[in-house]
């Protein structure tokens, strides 16, 4: 085959070369050409948007200089930084509006919150862990939080775990209490065995329990009337209960119509009553031998009519919750009163009792719905803070004012009390102890509430400066809390020997006046047992274990602690012992049982303070105050024992710290050439600041330490830590009921 000629190229070489035509340039391209990375024009819209029948739009941000950016990101910094001042202030501005709350407000705002979790609670970083413990009788834990008694004690359960190198375990901690024998104040332990009870099994037994005659309601309701209703929450018409009361007899007189509030009512007045008896007389009335659930067939009637009010409660369904509440509380049914009082929360919005009553409502209408809400928000309070769980009221704009106390409301109150003098009613104590609450919750909002500066893992006893901080930012607080004793009227006060002033932990004792009647002896008593007992829960989280440096304010917040709880356990004694003002008021023994184990705290963590010797005396009146309460009912005799042997154990630890402190200042001595006699001489018992000794022999008894073991220190705080809940010795000695009988489940 011939080869191609050279002039027989393709046409492609015989061509001439054009030159490359250059892209027209687009500052940019549009955004259907960006996202598929396709080459744009300038036209609008764009060839390939036109061909493809794509969107030809150019909307996202217009591209800038490189100086441009730099100046957008330096405005944005700066639009940061002024959000983040703006957020500081508001902050400031909030703990100012906390800090300034007046005692003497006429309308403190408190509704249920809106949503659990709040602006304010997504901000808060600081996590109080607090305790879980089986409390019930169920094999279920429960939390409480950082202010209850029981996250106390497991502080101080991890206090002596290092000190007797042995672990005390939280679930070996409760005792055998009426809560963990019983699922509630209704059966007793014979019928409690099985928890699948059929409504008619209940209906039955509510309808065979056992219920008193005429003469006997009659004298437990006057027992209410002399006692929770002029010292607890005023928030029944007496005049009104008692016509209501009259309407349900029929007309023999034998029987009388169901009524949930008579029965709350008959409950309480019994729960009182039965625990100013002596034991031997109470086991004719009560079964099982019990005062702490005397009543039990009334309430649990109550609670079977108030079912069928849930869905269209009434003023009555909620006084009747509220009722039940303290009822369980005295009981030492602690969730269940928690549980009870979110019922209330609940029916009080659906009434409205949340808002402030129309003009037009009668005043004394007006006035009895606002001693009910506002005794709710107390109630709410004093729970909260005692089991250390979020409250279920918090600031709102829409709640009624307090309720009035002068004689005109008085008189339009249903009850005939005269009034006071000093323009002070039978209802100013109601006024000023929801005054004395409102201050208190200030205050424990403002501790539990703030953000501190922790790590992970961290609390606040682990960095003395973040201690000592929140001492600082609880001063203003504590001191309107002693503001608020400023304004109580003198003649709701008890005046004090020896020149002293009603409220001060100064040690002088009570001048009771003698011919003043006993509900208000009771108000007078009360209302100062409840100011030391709420001082001393707020001031109770200083108490440090760890140790810290002296003469610093969380130190001296610690001594008000203690302070506060010597006051309480001296007042409580006097009145205990010369009067019947508290016999029987299971509240006041809570408040001593809550005082002694933190006294008990007090002691450990702080053996040479000045205050450790009037702190060790007041544990030991404390044994003789649940003597006299252990006269009435069990729980406290079996209080008294637990306080007398955890003082041998106090005793025990400050006697071998002292004999440690002895052998380290003898082997000191003995490495100098001359020792001066002052340092050699020692006391045969180890002194406090105040040159007192630590051991006492009185009511704590002769101290014996060769059977001292460890197992028997655990077993001791292991009944110790829920003493609040028992109702009967056999938490002491498992299988062992009062008087020695042996309890057959």
């Amino acid at each position: 085959m011939n080869p191609r000629p050279i002039d027989q190229t393709p046409s492609r070489l015989q061509s001439p070369l054009r030159a490359r035509q250059k892209r027209s340039q687009v500052s940019r391209a549009c955004d259907w050409c960006r996202q598929r990375r396709i080459k744009c024009d300038s036209y609008s819209p764009c060839t390939n948007c036109k061909a493809r029948g794509g969107n030809c739009t150019k909307d996202a941000a217009e591209i800038t200089s490189l100086p441009r950016a730099y100046r957008e990101i330096e405005a944005l910094r700066r639009q940061v930084e002024d959000l983040q001042g703006e957020l500081r202030k508001q902050r400031a501005e909030r703990e100012n509006d906390v800090s300034s709350l007046s005692i003497n407000i006429s309308t403190p705002e408190l509704s249920v919150s809106e949503s659990i979790c709040s602006e304010q609670d997504e901000a808060r970083k600081t996590v109080w862990e607090g305790i879980h413990l089986r409390t019930a009788r169920s094999a279920n834990e429960t939390w409480y939080g950082p202010s209850s008694l029981f996250s106390f004690m497991g502080r101080i359960a991890n206090f002596l775990s290092l000190n007797f190198e042995q672990a005390h375990s939280h679930d070996q901690m409760l005792p055998d209490s009426v809560s963990r024998r019983l699922s509630g104040p209704l059966l007793g332990p014979e019928h409690d065995s099985s928890r699948n009870h059929s409504e008619s099994q209940t209906k039955n037994t509510v309808a065979t329990g056992a219920y008193l005659t005429p003469t006997q309601e009659e004298y437990f309701l006057d027992l209410y009337w002399n006692a929770y209703h002029t010292s607890l929450f005023p928030i029944l018409d007496e005049s009104e209960f008692k016509q209501h009361y009259r309407s349900l007899w029929t007309a023999s007189g034998n029987t009388r119509s169901d009524s949930a509030l008579v029965d709350i009512v008959v409950a309480l007045g019994m729960q009182y009553g039965i625990s100013m008896l002596p034991t031997m007389r109470q086991q004719l009335v009560v079964d099982d031998n019990d005062a702490t659930i005397a009543g039990r067939w009334y309430y649990r009637r109550c609670q079977t009519l108030l079912a069928y009010e849930l869905e269209s409660p009434t003023l009555a369904t909620l006084q009747c919750h509220l009722l039940s509440t303290v009822y369980l509380c005295c009981g030492s049914f602690q969730n269940m009163a928690d549980s009870t009082c979110a019922m209330a929360v609940r029916a009080a919005h659906m009434l409205g009792l949340h808002l402030e009553p129309p003009q037009s409502m009668p005043r004394r209408d007006r006035e009895i719905r606002k001693r009910v809400w506002w005794a709710l928000c107390s109630l709410d309070s004093k729970i909260g803070m005692k089991l250390g769980r979020p409250f279920l009221l918090h600031q709102s704009n829409t709640t009624p004012t307090l309720p009035g106390d002068d004689v005109e409301v008085a008189m339009l109150s249903g009850s005939s009390f005269a009034p006071l003098g000093d323009n002070a009613t039978w209802l100013s104590f109601n006024l000023q102890n929801t005054k004395l609450f409102l201050a208190a919750r200030a205050a424990y909002t403002a501790f539990f509430d703030r953000d501190l500066p922790l790590q992970n893992g961290q609390t606040m006893w682990d960095d003395f400066k973040v201690l000592e901080n929140q001492a600082q930012f609880l001063q203003p607080f504590v001191e309107r809390l002693e503001q608020w004793t400023e304004g109580v009227p003198s003649t709701l006060t008890t005046r004090r020997k020896d020149g002293g002033r009603p409220f001060a932990n100064d040690g002088t004792a009570l001048e009771i006046e003698q011919f003043a009647p006993l509900w208000l002896q009771r108000q007078r008593i009360i209302l100062e047992l409840m100011y030391h007992n709420l001082n001393a829960n707020i001031l109770r989280p200083f108490i440090s274990f760890v140790p810290t440096p002296s003469s610093t304010l969380a130190e001296e917040m610690a001594f008000r602690c203690a302070r506060h709880a010597i006051a309480l356990t001296n007042i409580t004694h006097q009145a205990l012992s010369s009067t019947t003002i508290l016999s029987g008021w299971h509240e006041a023994f809570q408040w001593q049982w809550n005082s002694a184990m933190t006294l008990v705290g007090f002691v450990l963590a702080y053996p040479q303070s000045p205050f450790t010797a009037a702190s060790r005396s007041a544990i030991a009146l404390s044994v003789s105050v649940f003597d006299i309460f252990g006269n009435s009912f069990a729980v406290a005799g079996s209080a008294a024992n637990i306080v007398r042997n955890l003082i041998t154990k106090i005793d025990f630890l400050a006697k071998r710290a002292w004999h440690n402190q002895y052998v380290s200042n003898t082997k000191e001595a003995s490495n100098q050439e001359m020792v001066p006699p002052s340092i050699t001489e020692l006391h045969a018992e180890p002194l406090m600041n105040n040159g007192s000794t630590v051991f006492h022999t009185g009511d704590a008894g002769t101290l014996e330490f060769n059977d001292l073991t460890m197992e028997s220190m655990q077993d001791v705080l292991h009944m110790a830590f829920d003493i609040d809940q028992w109702s009967d010795l056999s938490g002491l000695w498992p299988g062992v009921g009062a008087g020695g009988n042996t309890v057959r489940d």
